[in-house]
């Protein structure tokens, strides 16, 4: 039956609510006349014809003021308000007409008709609302939200209305809240949380404090950690600020804030120097940094942005991004798209010429560790011979800033990629001795949240399938960073540079992968499964070391860094090459290169200033499959 009645057309249902109106005011005037007139049955025709006069235009006013257009299961103050005016101006009516019929002594009696109507109609109204929202509640998922202040009102309000969760207790770290109610929940400390999750059969936590720091955020979440159901949040306060995220959008906890690490604002100084109002090149810009660093570039008006991109796709979405980011921000800036690769000098040079280039940022760059073992040429010639290329373009087209994006991998690196960003390393400092007219610098730091080839989104991924989540080993720690942060870190360093300078990026304390891994899956509200729990919901498997990879990163090859004007950036003193010895190791790296020699490229990459220790042997897919045809081929030469 009430399903049947919650399906009619809103036209009946407004139908249903003026007849059901009518019903409760007659039956309000007829119980408010034997309820004051038992001894005195005078004046019932005047009554009922002023009644009758009275009704319809008591209807008229609802209908004015919006009381049947309001959806009975969502009724506010507005609907509540619209049946006190109603019924106020019914009664004053009322009045009016007992006076102009002569009606005397009746005071009474219009005074209990608009107290029971006004009961009768409200009331039913708030009843239907109440009895809808409990039904409805009873198909929705129940749960606590973290923060009882401004955000976490909001965000009740919103689920309220909303279809999927149903908010039944608060949980605030204000002493003067607890034991108060909010919203009609109560509030409860965080030591109760346990508890509350029991009494009020919770299913979902959900953290509503986006002004809290990184700091206190990651405090929240280890207290939350080992409770058997899952967490959420609310989107950042920059995010709800923009508009760009509303307060009911969930998402998953943020790995930035298990990290309990605040970014430092951004010295408005430094970010502008290389900037504003200058022509400004991204190589790379449509990769995970290069892309993050054009963001960051276009809020500080750079006159000229050229986007350098060997991929047709990526180059096409930043561009695209980019582009409705000026338009909305109404901004004067001119976005060049250029589609080619940083080993051809001459196209370089020409763009860099054409476009008045005064700052480069060289993000382009090979840079996941195994497919760089299987892919050895291309890796050195994309990584060292591409910001060769890129560095003399930038010197004979006169730019000012020229600034390397490296690795934490480049440091006594294990693995070819590692070590080819070390040799760009060597390249650039070499090149600042040989001239002065651009300033060269390098940026160190290690794995960026979201990049691509991340493990965060990986580990999510594998959680939402079930399991396993794959770790490589046990023991293997690493740094990491937010990607706006490195830019930002970037941009300001680049600005500090004289000139082969190495910048490395503090990236506070490293994570144990398997330590990270496993809170991923308690924060999901799920059990890792091992030993110990053996009907755990995720395994972690262990699957050894990959081709290069080292258990640990680390940032400075001498251990000797100084400070900088800015607290997350250091110097490091590093020993370089001169440029005469560069270039007789590039001559020989390039014919090793162009002969297709991976042996020879590998030696090469064994000099004292790369400091390559290769963990594994000879790993290039194509060397290694032309030496299994060789030997192969070997016994049936011999045998002919």
């Amino acid at each position: 039956m009430l399903a049947w009645l919650l399906a009619l057309p809103r036209s009946v249902k407004r139908l249903i609510s003026v007849c059901a109106d009518i019903v409760l005011l007659v039956c309000s005037l007829v119980a408010g006349y034997f309820l004051t007139q038992q001894t005195n049955l005078n004046h019932v025709p005047q009554i009922a014809l002023a009644f009758a006069i009275t009704l319809p235009i008591t209807l008229f006013i609802f209908t004015k003021l919006g009381l049947y257009r309001a959806v009975i299961r969502y009724i506010g103050q507005h609907a509540l308000g619209a049946v006190l005016a109603g019924i106020v101006s019914s009664t004053f009516i009322l009045a009016l007409l007992f006076g102009l019929f002569q009606i005397h002594d009746k005071g009474n009696l219009i005074f209990v008709y608009a107290i029971l109507a006004l009961v009768s109609s409200g009331g039913l109204r708030l009843l239907a609302r109440m009895f809808l929202v409990q039904r409805n509640n009873g198909y929705k998922e129940r749960v606590l939200i973290y923060g009882a202040g401004s955000s976490g009102r909001q965000l009740a309000q919103a689920l309220m209305n909303g279809e999927q969760y149903h908010p039944v207790v608060f949980v605030d770290d204000d002493t003067t809240l607890h034991r108060s109610t909010i919203l009609g929940m109560p509030v409860g400390a965080q030591t109760q949380i346990s508890n509350l999750i029991k009494t009020h059969n919770i299913n979902r936590i959900l953290l509503a404090v986006p002004s809290a720091s990184r700091a206190r955020r990651r405090e929240v979440l280890d207290a939350l950690e080992e409770l058997p159901i899952p967490v959420q949040s609310i989107p950042g306060m920059s995010d709800l600020i923009d508009g760009s995220m509303r307060i009911d959008e969930l998402q998953d906890v943020k790995i930035e804030d298990l990290l309990g690490r605040d970014s430092v604002a951004p010295k408005n100084k430094l970010m502008l120097a290389n900037i504003a109002n200058k022509a400004v090149m991204v190589t790379g810009a449509g990769g995970s940094i290069g892309s993050e660093l054009c963001r960051q570039i276009i809020k500080y008006e750079p006159k000229v942005l050229v986007l350098f991109e060997c991929s047709e796709f990526a180059l096409y979405s930043i561009e695209q991004e980019l582009a409705a980011l000026i338009k909305l921000q109404q901004l004067d800036i001119k976005l060049v798209p250029i589609m080619g690769s940083v080993r051809r000098q001459s196209l370089l040079e020409n763009v860099m010429r054409a476009f008045g280039v005064q700052t480069v940022y060289h993000a382009a760059a090979y840079k996941h560790v195994p497919l760089v073992e299987f892919n050895v040429t291309e890796g050195v010639l994309n990584n060292v011979f591409g910001t060769h290329c890129a560095a003399e373009a930038a010197i004979n087209s006169g730019v000012e800033t020229f600034v390397l994006i490296s690795t934490d991998k480049a440091v006594r690196p294990t693995n070819v990629m590692g070590a080819t960003k070390r040799m760009a390393e060597l390249v650039l400092q070499a090149l600042s001795q040989r001239q002065s007219s651009t300033r060269f610098c390098m940026v160190r730091f290690g794995n960026v949240l979201g990049s691509s080839g991340s493990v965060v989104p990986l580990f999510r991924e594998q959680i939402r399938r079930g399991g396993p989540i794959t770790v490589t080993h046990k023991d293997i720690i690493r740094y990491f960073m937010t990607i706006p942060e490195a830019a930002q870190l970037v941009i300001q360093a680049g600005a500090m540079g004289q000139g082969g300078d190495v910048f490395v990026l503090d990236m506070g304390e490293p994570v144990k992968i398997a330590d990270l891994a496993r809170r991923m899956v308690h924060l999901m509200g799920l059990e890792v499964k091992d030993d110990v729990h053996a009907s755990g919901d995720i395994e972690i498997q262990f699957t050894g070391l990959r081709p290069g990879e080292k258990l640990y990163e680390e940032l400075l090859i001498s251990g000797n860094e100084q400070e900088t004007d800015h607290p997350r950036i250091m110097k490091a003193n590093e020993t370089a090459l001169s440029w005469s010895a560069m270039q007789q190791l590039l001559g020989m790296l390039k014919t090793a290169c162009n002969n297709y020699d991976v042996e020879a490229i590998r030696q090469l990459l064994l000099n004292e200033q790369v400091a390559f220790m290769p963990s594994d042997g000879n790993c290039d897919l194509v060397a290694n499959e032309h030496l299994s045809i060789v030997s192969h081929e070997l016994p049936r030469i011999k045998a002919v």
